[in-house]
């Protein structure tokens, strides 16, 4: 792995009277301030909180030991934080979402290091957001140019820029970094430009009322087998949720990891913090049976006030098998949660066209990358241009089996 310059400062210099610092850990960052960038910015999301990303690096769950190596940038004016975005130098692509391992192999075939590369993203965290955090528009290209300078000057082979938001991306084309789209399903409470009302739902059944009828059946019919197997589920938020519920759901959490024969990317140590810190961010569905746990699901979601809320599908995982288990716990429980409170949006995460039949829509989340190699980043750059096709075709097809009966 790449060592960071003793100096925090490196040569690349982002602009006039501006300022790039490379900091080793997000505690380095003052967490009001950081914070204080995330709020000004289009697409905050828990998961960009200095708490999080603090509790990522605690807990040995994102480190130079596990192939993130963290390498933040800072921008200063004067003694101002004015940009600020989380790094990671990596020795592997796993727990990114955006896939480049035919690129590794390319460059591997020609007897060149793809590794290290960096990212601009939150490890294993596959959620659309603000990842430049600024005081202003006029620092975020600043600040990612600098990032490809400081890759350069280190030989860093690339960096990527991994689910970003509109303005993220906005900067990085005007910068020329190669842009690349991928597609993840989101459930939307009552959307005017998809239904023509504009009015959210007001239960579970006014939602499956706008599907057709097909698929309105298939659903009714998969959370009977789940109540006809004796299971019922049970929520908690916040502070609700009890020390046993999250040792309850590490255990459900585990269990998917290893039943895959990986180990689980996050630790128990990550958990514990996001019990004590970040407690109004979470939310947990316990199914049961006989009295006993089976399985759990753990959603993110918005803090209030935080303009349109959003929940995040995270997490799942069960310690015995029922049919149609996953969708209940992870799909129907927490749509008929998200309107029972007036949330927006429901992004199921990466993956899954199954998605589509339980009225989460495809969306596209796009990503950036620049490439040091001349010559693979134009060999590249004809890859993306073939893909941008092939992936505008499948969207379209994907919107043909809408299973909304008024199709967007």
């Amino acid at each position: 792995m790449t060592s960071l310059p003793a100096d925090p400062t490196p040569a690349p210099h982002p602009g006039p009277s501006l300022e790039l610092r490379i900091l080793p850990s997000i505690a380095e960052f003052d967490a009001l301030a950081w914070d204080g960038l995330l709020a000004l910015q289009e697409r905050p999301t828990p998961f960009m909180r200095h708490a999080y990303l603090q509790a990522l690096e605690d807990s040995g769950s994102a480190t130079v030991e596990s192939g993130w190596q963290p390498c933040h940038l800072s921008l200063w004016q004067g003694d101002v934080l004015v940009g600020a975005c989380p790094m990671y130098l990596k020795s592997h692509s796993y727990g990114e979402y955006v896939f480049d391992f035919a690129w590794a192999r390319a460059y591997a075939e020609h007897g060149l290091d793809y590794f290290p590369k960096a990212v601009i993203a939150v490890p294993f965290t596959p959620v659309p957001g603000s990842r430049l955090l600024v005081a202003d528009d006029s620092f975020r290209a600043p600040l990612l140019h600098a990032a490809t300078q400081f890759c350069d000057q280190q030989q860093v082979s690339s960096l990527h820029l991994l689910f970003g938001a509109a303005p993220d991306l906005q900067a990085a084309d005007n910068i020329a970094l190669m842009q690349r789209e991928n597609v993840q399903f989101h459930w939307r409470n009552r959307d005017a430009a998809e239904t023509g009302d504009a009015r959210p739902y007001a239960d579970f059944d006014d939602f499956l009322a706008e599907l057709q009828q097909d698929k309105r059946k298939k659903i009714r019919q998969e959370r009977r087998k789940v109540q006809a197997a004796g299971v019922t589920f049970r929520h908690a938020s916040g502070a609700q949720i009890s020390a046993a519920d999250w040792d309850f759901f590490y255990q459900c959490y585990e269990r998917t990891y290893l039943e895959h024969g990986n180990a689980p990317y996050l630790t128990p140590a990550f958990f514990a913090a996001m019990r004590t810190q970040m407690a109004e961010h979470w939310l947990l569905f316990i199914a049961e049976r006989e009295g006993r746990p089976i399985a759990a699901s753990l959603i993110a979601i918005d803090a209030p006030g935080t303009g349109p809320r959003h929940a995040y599908g995270r997490y799942w995982g069960a310690m015995e098998r029922v049919d149609c288990l996953h969708f209940e716990a992870c799909y129907y429980q927490p749509i008929a949660w998200c309107i029972r409170h007036g949330l927006q949006c429901f992004e199921g995460g990466a993956q899954g066209e199954h998605k589509m039949a339980r009225a989460l829509m495809p969306v596209r989340t796009p990503s950036a990358h620049w490439l040091a190699h001349a010559g693979f980043a134009q060999a590249v750059e004809r890859y993306l241009a073939r893909e941008s096709q092939g992936m505008a075709e499948y969207q379209r097809s994907l919107q043909d089996h809408s299973p909304l009966k008024h199709r967007p």
